[in-house]
């Protein structure tokens, strides 16, 4: 048993450990007084030795002490003693973790079935279902960025916000993942805390800002994890034409657009925090992987939480129990052998 950081979470009650003994003994002294004069009323001084043979004194004052230590017991127990210390897990990030989705056209590409951006989503809905606590954010961007989700406890609100985004919740196109990244550092609330944010995305920058933004990121702390959706052969990005038609995107000359997974621009912006950089792949095994590392991480920095002391109070109210239990069982009457002796 840890037998550290002896103290008392509540010591004030420890005055009734001190008053509540004092004022039994001062009632115990008058009652005796009392007694002592309605038995002198009711017989002479010499017939008071016999009428009071019977009674033990030597009884009296033993159940008298296991009272006054009873009632002292119940002033530690309500002080509630504590020793040892619960261990608690330090994290090395903090429970809050804030999603950046990437939203742009080029998450309508298939290779990644049913599309990048749905599958993106599903995984981050996996990735819910399994996540401990703490607060969640999201923010969605495209060629800009937009705050789709504060960070919340309610992970309910979450999932409809995340289930809500498609590839025209941003109007301006393109990729900026500079934005994405200054989006979601004015979503932080407390700046001073460590930070987690994962990045969703194919890794097309237009704006090359993102490996930059990054090291800002790094500056103040914040570790960003970054998930690669798509593969490296790339696939054509299927959308719907002003006829409601399927149609694919083309550039200017007329030629398909093929959209590729750019990993290196997000393996960097990953190395510059500390954080890990993982393909998605087609079952979401990238984002699951990346919350073992998180898992790992937290749970190999732990240490005793100061002032977080384990209760003890069970000991002296199992004393108190005991002390009561066994004045109760004392008579005050000598036991018939001892008078026998007497006579």
């Amino acid at each position: 048993m840890d037998f550290s950081e002896p103290h008392f979470a509540d010591p004030a009650w420890l005055w009734l450990a001190v008053l509540g003994p004092t004022a039994l003994i001062g009632l115990q002294w008058y009652a005796r007084r009392a007694r002592r004069r309605q038995v002198e009323q009711l017989a002479s001084t010499r017939f008071l030795a016999s009428l009071l043979r019977s009674v033990s004194p030597a009884r009296r004052r033993l159940k008298q002490v296991l009272l006054i230590l009873a009632v002292a017991g119940i002033g530690i127990t309500l002080a509630r003693p504590q020793w040892g210390l619960l261990p608690e897990a330090v994290q090395t990030a903090s429970g809050d973790i804030i999603f950046l989705l990437d939203a742009s056209r080029s998450m309508l590409a298939e290779d990644l079935r049913p599309s990048r951006l749905d599958r993106a989503k599903l995984a981050m809905l996996d990735f819910l279902q399994t996540h401990p606590g703490g607060r969640v954010g999201l923010v969605v961007f495209a060629g800009q960025a937009f705050l789709q989700c504060p960070l919340t406890f309610d992970h309910e609100a979450f999932r409809e916000s995340l289930l809500a985004v498609d590839a025209g919740t941003i109007p301006v196109g393109g990729t900026d993942l500079g934005r994405a990244l200054n989006e979601a550092l004015h979503a932080v609330e407390n700046p001073e805390d460590p930070q987690t944010m994962i990045l969703i995305s194919d890794g097309e920058d237009l704006a090359q800002a993102g490996v930059e933004i990054a090291g800002k990121l790094a500056d103040q702390g914040i570790v960003l994890h970054t998930v690669g959706v798509g593969t490296i052969g790339g696939s054509e990005i299927r959308i719907l034409n002003d006829q409601g038609q399927p149609d694919f995107v083309r550039d200017e000359a007329g030629r398909l657009v093929r959209t590729h997974l750019q990993e290196d621009t997000l393996r960097q912006m990953a190395a510059l925090t500390g954080g890990t950089y993982q393909p998605l792949g087609g079952l979401g095994q990238g984002l699951v992987d990346i919350q073992l590392q998180m898992e790992r991480s937290r749970a190999g920095d732990t240490r005793p939480a100061s002032g977080a002391g384990v209760d003890r109070f069970h000991a002296p109210l199992a004393l108190v129990m005991l002390l009561l239990v066994a004045e109760s069982l004392i008579g005050t009457r000598r036991s018939q052998a001892t008078e026998g002796g007497r006579q």
